[in-house]
């Protein structure tokens, strides 16, 4: 009886077994970090944006939109007599129509975030914050030229920042009523930066460099405590 030959290409170790062994090796190495993040919490930041979203009939209201609103309202309160001080201030009838301008424009601004506010339930602060506490009283302080060119100088400064924070939530908001305020911010921001270097008083290279200084448009302003919120009241609506 004649010995059988050796067989090649059987077992683990022939080509085809070493095939499957590697392509079985692979699923497992794609497979291995999917099982190993399963049950774990999504990365940060993932679910939190998910939680400070919220549905309203307008759309989805981020902690972004919410924010713009809280600033807008902000910009108002301290803008707004910014300008009535350069209505009775400014030694040049640019200046005090530099006034006038953020005066209708503010007025007309805090209107409708009043409004928007009421329809969205976001609280407003009352009164500005503590920085613009102080910008005013510098104003305040001031007079003469001098007032004119920290008048200019300042405004043309908050707005330069305030004006790429427009544009940030115009570009991505989701929500109508938000996009409608963005873009009456955005024509009113517009006229006033272009009636505050009107004025002549705007010194653009120092400009430059503060607004480069910036680390963002404008602070994150606080939480408002019910207490501290200014109370709204939905427009009025015209009879039957």
């Amino acid at each position: 009886m004649r010995p059988r030959p050796p067989v090649h290409g059987r077992g683990m170790f022939s080509g085809t077994g070493l095939i499957v062994t590697a392509l079985a090796a692979t699923v497992v190495a794609l497979l291995v970090p999917l099982w190993s993040y399963a049950g774990r919490p999504d990365p940060a930041g993932a679910s939190v944006l998910s939680a400070r979203t919220v549905t309203t009939p307008y759309g989805p209201l981020s902690e972004q939109d919410r924010d713009f609103v809280v600033k807008v309202r902000l910009a108002g309160l301290w803008e707004l007599p910014a300008g009535e001080l350069a209505r009775s201030k400014g030694t040049t009838p640019a200046v005090r129509t530099a006034g006038q301008h953020l005066v209708d424009g503010h007025t007309s601004l805090d209107a409708h975030v009043r409004t928007v506010a009421t329809q969205l339930g976001v609280a407003l602060p009352n009164e500005p914050n503590q920085q613009q506490k102080q910008w005013l009283a510098d104003l305040d302080a001031a007079g003469g030229q001098d007032f004119d060119r920290r008048f200019a100088g300042l405004l043309r400064l908050a707005h330069g920042r305030v004006f790429s924070l427009v544009a940030q939530v115009r570009a991505g908001t989701q929500n109508s009523l938000v996009r409608d305020l963005a873009d009456d911010a955005n024509a009113t921001v517009l006229d006033h930066i272009r009636i505050l270097e009107a004025t002549g008083y705007v010194d653009f290279s120092a400009l430059a460099e503060d607004l480069a200084a910036s680390a963002s448009p404008v602070p994150t302003p606080p939480e408002v405590a019910p207490d501290a919120a200014v109370p709204v009241t939905p427009p009025a609506t015209n009879g039957p």
